[in-house]
């Protein structure tokens, strides 16, 4: 039975699920504001149950926030950088989102250095070789991992989950989007009535990421601000298909494979063009 534990990685404390031995995906999964890494960690048993007998390939990473609210009445609540929720509400209320979409957040930069410092370390301590990475979030925590995979330090996950994101930093998410998504499949849900993080603002989400031309798998949802069975449920089918993905290395050693058989073809057939000429 899989069991969690406690774990300082980089700078951050997180908690860590295997589901076998020798897992060979990590799974890096980043709660939203006001949360804590207790928040998602449920979510690696009832995945590691659907994932069945391919569970033991998973070991599951959940890290906390950096920031702390006590301050604001809310002690055991995280946030990756600070939001100002009464302009937030403002934005919500006038449907005007745009200028949101824009910015990029004072403390993003910070963030985004630590969940790569939590990215490196975990896959430098996966006990086999060639790891494959899986990242995702929920609300904020889901812009920290689309920023991270887009202007991080890290190779892009195999997979990129975006449980009631948003768009933030548009102009550099839109410039880096195309190089950094050509390898990763995302998964993006969103409630309808979502009172937090409007659907519209998915849809901005949505388009940008289908412009640049990225494997996307959309998921709408009768629902406020959460994350639906359906959604788990989907991960869960995307999480086992990373197992028969080939990881970066691998293609660049097939790659290797493939030119060097066509080099010797090439060098036989020009031996054997000699050969006939002599």
């Amino acid at each position: 039975m899989p069991t969690a534990t406690r774990q300082k990685i980089g700078s951050l404390n997180c908690i860590v699920v295997d589901g076998g031995q020798q897992p060979t995906v990590a799974v890096i999964i980043c709660h939203g504001y006001g949360a804590s890494l207790d928040d998602l960690a449920p979510l690696a048993g009832e995945w590691l149950t659907m994932l069945g007998d391919d569970a033991s390939e998973f070991r599951f990473v959940f890290p906390d926030a950096p920031h702390s609210l006590a301050e604001l009445g809310m002690p055991t609540a995280r946030a990756w950088w600070p939001i100002n929720m009464a302009r937030l509400a403002q934005a919500v209320q006038a449907n005007s989102f745009d200028d949101l979409h824009d910015e990029t957040p004072p403390g993003i930069d910070e963030a985004r250095a630590a969940l790569d410092e939590v990215i490196t370390e975990t896959l430098a301590g996966m006990p086999t070789e060639n790891p494959r990475l899986v990242l995702g979030g929920f609300s904020q925590g889901a812009m920290l991992t689309m920023d991270t995979t887009l202007r991080g330090t890290n190779e892009p996950p195999a997979l990129l989950i975006q449980f009631s994101g948003t768009v933030i930093c548009r102009s550099q998410w839109q410039d880096a989007a195309k190089d950094r998504l050509s390898k990763t499949k995302i998964f993006q849900s969103h409630g309808k009535i979502d009172p937090v993080l409007p659907f519209d603002s998915a849809v901005v989400l949505r388009d940008l990421l289908r412009m640049s031309g990225a494997k996307l798998e959309f998921h709408s949802f009768q629902g406020p601000h959460t994350i639906d069975g359906p959604s788990v449920e989907k991960v869960a089918l995307m999480l086992a298909d990373v197992l028969t993905q080939p990881s970066e290395e691998e293609l660049d050693e097939e790659l290797g494979e493939d030119l060097g058989d066509e080099v010797n073809q090439a060098g036989e057939a020009v031996s054997e063009s000699h050969a006939n000429d002599r």
